[in-house]
């Protein structure tokens, strides 16, 4: 008996080369994320000097840590991907209000939060194809038809 079993993490309608590239899209600012977690959990000297002047507190460094791994292991795994893209945008979000609170420079250091998240948010488009039914960048007859699916259109 002659068992087929798809390993593949891919939904219906996504082409290989969408596939790929959104794994490795999704990659970077994982491996990014996950380093930077890692870091927060040993603490080295400079990591602990560019949160406190970030304004926060020694103390909170480990938490901060904890939240991130947590939301990269989510992202990480396709059943939980978008919940963790979710997380990891608001994650992001402080940040970002974080380097407008004190100041910081604009385009390498308050919007690189930014940056990440579209990242996380394109590689998960690129291999999701329940995202790109519910966020469709194209008109619905284009969008249909890249997807490899046909639905029946009803007037409005």
């Amino acid at each position: 008996m002659k068992t087929d079993i798809n390993l593949s993490f891919a939904e219906p309608g996504t082409t290989k080369g969408a596939l790929w590239t959104g794994r490795i899209i999704t990659a970077l600012p994982a491996l990014f994320l996950f380093v930077d977690s890692v870091m927060k959990l040993v603490k080295p000297p400079p990591v602990v000097q560019a949160t406190v002047e970030l304004g926060y507190p020694e103390s909170s460094i480990i938490g901060l840590g904890i939240v991130l791994l947590a939301c990269v292991v989510l992202y990480a795994i396709p059943k939980t991907s978008v919940l963790g893209a979710i997380l990891l945008t608001a994650y992001l979000g402080g940040a970002v209000a974080t380097h407008v609170r004190v100041g910081s420079p604009l385009f390498t250091h308050t919007l690189f939060p930014v940056y990440l998240a579209a990242l996380i948010w394109g590689g998960l488009f690129l291999r999701d194809s329940r995202l790109r039914m519910l966020i469709p960048l194209t008109k619905t007859g284009e969008s249909e038809e890249w997807r490899g699916q046909k639905t029946h259109k009803t007037p409005l």
